[in-house]
């Protein structure tokens, strides 16, 4: 198969998605490619066994780490990639991370652009998201242009009054932003199987929901599933990509074009490029710093669940409330993180973290339970990355940093949960499985010899190649990275050559 385009995406999640929807708008003849399929709207989509203990929508592939132990990624390949099981949560980057800040375990370092350069790209992003929200609520919320679109996703009473009683504890309770369909007449049903389940009432605001179908719908984006691109070959300079060559169900695919976005996610973005090392780029393409692959973060993360034996917990749709307290000050001056309400935890979900449990007392404790995430900023080293082995098969190799600080922050949040009356805390520590908000793996900065893209993702040794997913973060921050990559998708398009 022998394909042309004015550009081609490949990958269509938030990155791809949202690229693929601005490109078409300005009147770019767009392929958007995905190695998966559309998520079958069916009964499934809402169960705990099929979706958690079964990985109904989960590839087959492992990946090894750097042990080579090989595991099974946490990530989904279908169209809107890992936006589709999203918990939906869309908060904007702090003002201070996109600076320089100083941490236990070195710097993260500054953006090469700064807030007030993407913040009307993040009001964009909202709008196109349907994003929900309130301000005046978190002392640490960044300055913005305009209201949210839509108001703040209610509480329901038992989060209600919790937030009141973390209130009484001197806490800074906030409601989340969140990308749901809940407009006047809109879709959402608020259900208790939205954080980690695809949408059988298509009411989350996906990638696939709220960009891609869009990009379709203006007649400039042509959706080409189940093909796996595994190498962008270049022209004899090397200064240009013309070929992107892949394998679908028929065979090879060859798609020749003036200018392509990989937006693959932040680990196989890398080994996309990694993978189409030729006699002038003998490291991987774009990799003449050899940052390819290099800084791999994600962010420290831990599920906690707080029990309290006096109350009930009825809540449905539990996902509303966040505590950011320690996210400019950990307690030593530093940055800390945040603590995150997630949906609500079903018996049968925590089966993976307590396989010999009885069913009947799991469910019994998620009666009376509320679940938390709490995330603090991994920082970027160049011995933390993505490489390939010997067959291509992907390697990560990472040591966390920022663990003393993720530490401080479990223990600020225990301590609040404690004196709000919950008598038992159990944790949940994310390890490499779970690819949490991967990013950095193709950084972006000014500098061609210490970074891969420019501030607009558009790489420093290629002229037509742009990577516009979470690989171009210089720094994790300790916020859902969703919106951001939204939004710089947006700028991209907007302020750069890449639609002319």
């Amino acid at each position: 198969m022998n394909i042309t385009a004015d550009c081609v995406v490949i990958g269509s999640g938030m990155g791809g998605g949202m690229t693929a929807l601005a490109l078409a708008r300005k009147g770019l003849d767009v392929l958007l490619v995905e190695r998966g399929e559309r998520i079958r709207r069916e009964p499934q989509n809402w169960s705990p066994e099929e979706v958690f203990l079964k990985r109904r929508y989960k590839p087959a592939e492992t990946w090894l780490d750097h042990n080579g132990r090989a595991y099974k990624p946490g990530v989904h390949y279908v169209v809107g990639g890992s936006t589709k099981v999203y918990g939906a949560s869309l908060p904007r980057f702090r003002e201070s991370d996109f600076e320089a800040a100083q941490h236990d375990d070195g710097v993260s370092p500054a953006w090469p652009f700064r807030y007030a350069d993407i913040e009307p790209y993040y009001a964009a992003a909202e709008d196109l998201l349907h994003v929900h929200g309130t301000t005046g609520q978190d002392p640490t919320e960044p300055w913005r242009s305009g209201p949210y679109p839509y108001p703040a996703v209610e509480h329901e009473p038992y989060i209600a009054d919790l937030a009141e009683r973390l209130r009484a504890q001197g806490a800074s309770p906030a409601a989340n932003a969140m990308g749901i369909d809940l407009r006047p007449r809109g879709l959402c049903i608020r259900c208790g199987t939205c954080d980690g389940f695809p949408c059988l009432v298509g009411a989350k605001s996906d990638a696939e929901t709220c960009a891609v179908d869009p990009a379709l719908e203006t007649g400039n984006v042509r959706l080409l599933t189940g093909v796996r691109i595994d190498r962008l070959e270049t022209d004899p300079s090397g200064a240009r990509i013309v070929l992107a060559v892949g394998e679908g169900a028929d065979g090879e695919v060859r798609i020749t074009a003036a200018k392509f976005v990989v937006a693959a996610g932040a680990v196989n973005s890398a080994a996309l490029l990694l993978r189409s090392a030729d006699s002038k780029h003998p490291d991987g393409l774009a990799n003449s710093s050899g940052q390819v692959g290099r800084n791999y973060m994600m962010h420290n993360n831990a599920h906690i669940a707080a029990f309290d034996a006096t109350r009930r917990n009825d809540v449905v749709f539990q996902k509303t409330l966040s505590v950011n307290d320690w996210y400019h000050d950990g307690g030593d001056g530093k940055p800390g993180g945040v603590m995150q309400l997630v949906g609500k935890v079903q018996g049968s979900m925590m089966k993976l973290e307590a396989p010999y449990a009885p069913r009947f007392a799991l469910d019994e404790f998620a009666k009376r339970s509320v679940e938390w995430l709490v995330m603090s900023e991994d920082l970027p080293s160049p011995e933390n990355r993505v490489t390939l082995d010997a067959s291509g098969r992907i390697v990560t190799h990472r040591t966390a940093l920022g663990v003393a600080a993720h530490r401080r922050t479990m223990k600020s949040a225990k301590r609040l949960l404690h004196r709000v009356g919950y008598q038992i805390i159990g944790t949940q520590w994310f390890g490499i499985e779970m690819n949490s908000h991967m990013c950095g793996t193709v950084v972006a900065g000014q500098d061609p010899s210490r970074s891969v893209l420019d501030g607009y993702c558009r790489a420093h040794d290629v002229a037509n190649l742009w990577v516009i997913d979470g690989g171009f973060f210089p720094s994790s921050a300790a916020m859902n990275p969703a919106l951001t990559i939204a939004a710089q998708a947006l700028r991209v398009v907007a302020e750069s050559d890449i639609a002319a």
